[in-house]
């Protein structure tokens, strides 16, 4: 990163970090509690989203949701200036762990490793915890809109020896890592243009989801691992490193992505109905339907 990229970078993080963690924190809150009222169009695609995803819940219980998310992902902003001060010394303070046997076991068959990675809990809290209790991973990444804001978090996510992979045309490189033993994170729970994906199922509809990496998982026969860093109620987080998963492979390439696509999914699932609060509702994951595939 250039030098003068660098020192902004610093200043901005030093200075948010300067602020006391209760006062950002109620800064962050205030600021996304004025989001949820003042952001209709927002406020409304997480109410939607959860209403679809959740109908068995009443209104009551689903605008208490919705406020939940607000909440998780201010405290997750004001939180994000703490990460580059956490070290091996302290990370207990901010995470337990549950499950690095998975990694280990996975890992030891040297064929690389793949993880399914969600915008979910605090995700970014993962590329600091991940080399400690694990090893560095390559990110594959697509850059942010706001330049500023992308040097931040490429800083952050650096800075415990990851190294970043930017999306598209990465697979031969993938492969190389792969082919190294190295550990690849991949977020796979966003919306894809009907061209770049497979339709699956998601909380009951179907979802264009990114086919990225169940290919990589086909190609390489490393095993998939899952992993996600929840909040909890005391406030510390639990990273949940689940057991390893082989992709299916037969002669029918087409189905086997639609179904390794769809089992990561559903994993993806799984942990958000245990925290339905720390997912991303405001995106729109169903944006893309699939009559647009048979307009065709």
């Amino acid at each position: 990163m250039p030098v003068e990229k660098t020192r902004t970078t610093h200043i901005l993080l030093a200075v948010f970090h300067g602020i006391p963690r209760f006062v950002r924190k109620g800064m962050f809150l205030s600021i996304f509690f004025l989001f949820y009222h003042i952001g209709t169009k927002s406020r409304l695609i997480t109410l939607h989203n959860l209403m679809r995803s959740f109908p068995e819940k009443d209104t009551k219980e689903i605008i208490k949701i919705t406020k939940g998310v607000y909440r998780h992902f201010a405290i997750v902003a004001a939180e994000f200036f703490d990460l580059p001060y956490i070290t091996k010394d302290n990370i207990h303070e901010w995470v337990d762990v549950e499950g690095v046997e998975n990694f280990q076991a996975g890992i030891a068959k040297g064929k690389g490793m793949l993880s399914i990675v969600a915008h979910f809990g605090n995700w970014e809290l993962m590329t600091i915890a991940g080399p400690m209790y694990l090893k560095p991973m390559y990110i594959v990444y697509r850059p942010l809109d706001n330049p500023v804001i992308d040097n931040v978090v490429e800083y952050v996510r650096t800075m415990q020896g990851n190294d970043m992979i930017p999306k598209g045309g990465s697979g031969k490189r993938i492969m190389e890592l792969l082919g190294e033993n190295n550990l690849i994170g991949i977020l796979s729970d966003q919306n894809v243009a009907h061209y770049e994906g497979v339709f699956v199922d998601f909380f009951g509809r179907t979802a264009c989801t990114g086919v990225g990496l169940a290919v990589m998982a086909m190609r390489s026969g490393a095993p998939v691992l899952p992993a996600f860093m929840a909040r909890q109620k005391s406030g510390k987080y639990k990273f949940i490193i689940k057991p390893t998963i082989e992709a299916v492979c037969t002669d029918n390439y087409e189905n086997d992505l639609v179904v390794n696509t769809q089992r990561f999914t559903k994993i993806i699932e799984e942990v958000i109905r245990e925290y339905p609060d720390q997912y991303f509702w405001f995106h729109q994951r169903w944006k893309t339907k699939p009559w647009q595939k048979k307009k065709e």
